[in-house]
């Protein structure tokens, strides 16, 4: 069983759709993707371990996908990563993102 959280715990969480603009693989790695991400008021960079489900990395240009937006900024291998993106992983180990049709910068509710 996961942990539980309160509601105010989970209402924390900033959840926002954010367009991919471009995405390659970091060098010398081989999970690492990095992507800069439209966020509608401001472009952030993110470092995700997602190289292996998408080994062709501009499969993900222009795709609308739910980011966790208030993280605190880690350093990934020198860069920095500004968020988290969201995805589920099925038992058949598939990783599907969670995509939207909503303008970059939606809050997820």
């Amino acid at each position: 069983m996961s942990d539980i959280i309160s509601i105010d715990d989970f209402k924390k969480a900033d959840i926002r759709i954010g367009e991919i603009k471009h995405a390659e693989k970091v060098a010398d790695t081989d999970k690492l993707l990095r992507l800069l991400v439209n966020f509608g008021s401001e472009e952030r960079q993110i470092i995700s371990g997602i190289s292996s489900y998408f080994p062709d990395p501009e499969v993900l240009i222009s795709r609308k996908v739910a980011f966790a937006y208030n993280l605190e900024p880690r350093i990934i291998r020198g860069l920095e990563s500004q968020g988290m993106i969201l995805a589920a992983m099925g038992e058949d180990g598939v990783m599907s993102l969670l995509e939207a049709t909503a303008a970059p910068g939606a809050k997820v509710q």
